[in-house]
């Protein structure tokens, strides 16, 4: 059984220019790409943790009608949020969530039962 995986709106080699782009690039690279298609990825990115601040950094740049359209209410809250002065701050910054491993309870009986 294959699931559904929703299909990136721009090629992958685009998706990541954006990903590697500075804030001022990112909005380069993002003023190229038609209406409906930055409402489409500032969708698919926010629905991903790792691309979340890109998501919100195009939404940015979008029309409350186009996010409406392509993402639902999902789209309103979207448009809602990269309005925020807080969001906007930090999609501005380009940090992105940092990976972290365990250090809770878990990981210290999980390393007791390897001693």
């Amino acid at each position: 059984m294959q699931l559904n995986e929703e299909s990136c709106p721009v090629p992958e080699s685009v998706l990541g220019q954006l990903y590697r782009a500075s804030p001022q690039g990112l909005a380069v690279l993002i003023d190229t790409v038609s209406p409906n298609v930055r409402a489409l990825l500032a969708v698919y990115c926010y629905r991903r943790a790792h691309l979340a601040s890109i998501g919100l950094a195009i939404a940015a740049s979008c029309e409350e009608d186009d996010l409406a359209m392509h993402g639902g209410n999902l789209g309103v809250d979207l448009f809602v949020k990269s309005r925020s002065t807080t969001a906007v701050a930090e999609s501005s910054r380009g940090q992105r969530q940092k990976i972290s491993l365990s250090k809770g309870a878990l990981m210290t009986v999980i390393a007791q039962d390897l001693i």
